[in-house]
């Protein structure tokens, strides 16, 4: 007997992992801590949101994807740029200034592919003042260690808000 259109458009059920651990419950004061880092990084909203999800994105973090892409939208990011992050090279749609962050947030994320070479830093340096480029430093830092916690633990994605 042959599957109607509605049917077949049915995905199969996806058995997602459980969550391994809470860290607000079996680290408290560390995850306390990792929560008082991210505060303190009062670094431009929407562009810290363009690269919490481009981190999210090169790491495979399906939590902090879901999670900062819904922050990213309230920030006042425009949802066709956020489309094209995955490709943000050859989108059309980001200052210089954003290159320059998201080319560096690559080079940081992506250590294992030969550290952040020189011209990647001098481009990130040419956009932003030392404290600038200090915080955006510490704001892909910091995501980073939020995507590791969220994977390992295997963290639930958060539901979409309205």
């Amino acid at each position: 007997m042959a599957e109607t259109e509605t049917e077949q458009q049915v995905p199969e059920a996806v058995v997602v992992p459980e969550q391994r651990m809470d860290t607000r419950r079996t680290a408290p004061e560390l995850h306390k801590a990792m929560l008082e880092l991210d505060a303190a990084i009062s670094f431009d909203p929407p562009l810290r949101e363009l690269i919490k999800v481009r981190t999210s994105i090169l790491n495979g973090c399906t939590y902090c994807i879901q999670l900062h892409t819904q922050d990213a939208l309230r920030a006042g990011v425009q949802q066709h740029r956020l489309f094209a992050l995955a490709a943000w090279e050859e989108a059309p749609f980001f200052t210089a200034r954003e290159r320059a962050a998201l080319g560096f947030t690559d080079s940081v994320t992506n250590l294992h592919a030969g550290h952040v070479p020189d011209d990647v830093y001098d481009h990130a340096s040419e956009h932003f003042e030392s404290e600038e480029l200090g915080e955006l430093l510490f704001a892909i830092v910091a995501i980073n260690a939020w995507n590791r916690l969220a994977i390992a633990t295997r963290k639930t994605p958060p539901p979409p808000r309205s």
